[in-house]
């Protein structure tokens, strides 16, 4: 199996130059990086790996009475698809709510669950954003260039997962979806911005990286970041989002709480004018961030076909 350390980056240090570059690199040749210097509390981290196997180890019937649906996602679920193949995972999902139907769900008699995932989504939501206007000055905008997305309010969210052991994990080569045996997460790219990812030091991610899988090393001292598709239209391609998905063992139970930067519901997103020009032409139309998600979403519940994808809003001609 291969193995391999990402690039890492200081996100303390984001206003030099020299971290700018690095991030540069980072995000042109992986997608990915180990970030370091986020500042986000050591007992911050452990409470809600604490609190998430809490909740996991409960019966099935308690986490089904907090279940998602259809039209409010926050929630437990266990029956997610991605590539049309079901994962070997279970999930909640967290994200404020919106007036409307979007409303989060606690679970009863775990009573520090809803401050440790509170504090995480919240020191999260501060990381992504110095890590967002530091893309901005990459992509030639100043570092608050890229914040009208996020408004009126953005939509992002925090995931716990829980990848139990599996009798029969699979590994299939490239992009390949199981014929036999399961991924806990099959092959992807992200929809949204930038996903921060905390693991519970047991390895699982891989990465497809010059056409191989590379299973990443968790840092104790470190976030998994990786680029989304949106970054890849804003960049007009310059970034890549990386391929990824999620092994499983035979023998051993797995947690990670990424957070997922996305942009309001009202936001569209094309390729930046700072990265088009006559040499370079925009490779994407403009995409409605709330139609998006609501397809991508509605896929994860049902074998919908094709998954909704950026390569759908290739520019022509």
């Amino acid at each position: 199996m291969n193995t391999h350390s990402l690039p890492i980056i200081d996100v303390s240090a984001l206003d030099r130059p020299e971290t700018l570059a690095a991030l540069d690199d980072a995000c042109r040749r992986w997608g990915f990086f180990h970030a370091v210097g986020h500042g986000i509390a050591e007992s911050v981290r452990d409470d809600v790996l604490r609190d998430a196997r809490a909740f996991f180890a409960q019966s099935l019937e308690a986490k089904r009475a907090i279940s998602r649906t259809a039209d409010n996602p926050w929630g437990y679920f266990d029956r997610e698809l991605t590539k049309n193949t079901p994962d070997w995972k279970q999930t909640f999902d967290y994200g404020p709510p919106d007036g409307n139907a979007l409303a989060p769900q606690w679970p009863r008699g775990l009573p520090t669950f809803k401050r440790s995932v509170l504090a995480f989504y919240n020191a999260c939501e501060d990381v992504a954003f110095r890590l967002l206007h530091a893309l901005a000055r990459n992509l030639g905008l100043p570092p608050g260039g890229l914040d009208a997305s996020f408004d009126p309010a953005h939509t992002s969210f925090v995931r716990l997962n829980y990848y139990p052991a599996c009798p029969l994990p699979a590994h299939p080569a490239g992009l390949a979806t199981p014929k036999r045996g399961h991924l806990g997460v099959n092959h992807h790219t992200d929809a949204g911005v930038l996903t921060l990812l905390l693991q519970d030091g047991r390895p699982g991610l891989e990465v497809l990286n010059d056409g191989v899988w590379r299973l990443v090393v968790p840092r104790r001292d470190a976030l998994v970041v990786n680029i989304g598709d949106i970054v890849q239209v804003w960049s007009n391609d310059r970034y890549p989002a990386a391929v990824h998905r999620v092994v499983v063992s035979r023998d051993a139970e797995r947690l990670s709480v990424p957070f997922f930067l996305n942009p309001a519901y009202e936001a569209t997103y094309a390729p930046l004018a700072t990265t088009v020009g006559p040499s370079s032409p925009a490779r994407y139309r403009p995409i409605r961030w709330g139609e998006f998600r609501s397809r991508r979403t509605a896929g994860d519940y049902a074998d919908l076909g094709a998954e909704i994808q950026i390569s759908h809003y290739r520019a022509t001609g």
